[in-house]
């Protein structure tokens, strides 16, 4: 197979982003072959590609096998302070910064996702796209560069917080009030209701895990 001059970062990209979507959930098994055979590009870009992973430590090994890394308590608390810290600039900066457009676009995506309320993992995706486009409003590409990264180590939390009872239409009202701050250009408040947001999140996620004992 001929490997293209740019197969190397295509091969990264594409893992991180099966990992990203689901595709590979925490503790799955990541084979070097079939990810070769399944985004049809030859096993050296493919294994660059596991290496630069594990340095990131989005992989971990299991043996002699690579599979996808898990958070810990710890490392799942660390995360939510980093994220609310970084995620609340961001709504501040948008309530500063963005364009009416970008503001109706985000009320519109929260009336959109009512529609996904039985769908916990549809719900998810849409959430993040939600939380993507604050981070894109508040007009700061270092910023967005570093939420990103966030969000690259939030898909190894095994399973979504909107899927408690209760946590989707909760999750949303919420949304609407981090919009309606950035709507009135109340940075602060933005900050606030968007820190708050995330708490609520982190909480749900720590019930799960005192749950599964």
């Amino acid at each position: 197979m001929t490997t293209k001059p740019d197969a190397h970062r295509d091969a990264y990209e594409l893992v991180l982003d099966a990992i990203d979507q689901g595709l590979y959930r925490p503790g799955d098994r990541l084979v070097e072959s079939e990810l070769a055979e399944r985004f049809g590009v030859s096993r050296t870009p493919i294994r660059e590609a596991l290496q630069r992973l594990e340095t990131q430590s989005l992989l971990t090994r299991d043996g002699r096998s690579l599979i996808v890394a898990s958070l810990d308590h710890a490392q799942m608390a660390e995360l939510y302070v980093v994220r609310q810290e970084l995620e609340g600039l961001a709504a501040k900066l948008a309530a500063q910064h963005a364009a009416e457009e970008e503001i109706q676009v985000l009320r519109d995506m929260v009336e959109a996702d009512r529609a996904l309320l039985d769908d916990p993992e549809a719900l998810a995706r849409a959430n993040r796209r939600f939380h993507h486009q604050i981070h894109l409003a508040s007009h700061n590409r270092f910023l967005v560069q570093q939420l990103d990264l966030v969000y690259r180590s939030m898909a190894l939390m095994a399973r979504t917080s909107l899927a408690a009872a209760g946590r989707g239409q909760n999750a949303l009202d919420e949304h609407a009030a981090i919009v309606d701050a950035i709507g009135k250009r109340d940075g602060d408040r933005a900050a606030k209701a968007l820190k708050d947001h995330l708490s609520i999140a982190f909480v749900v996620r720590l019930k799960e895990e005192a749950e599964k004992g």
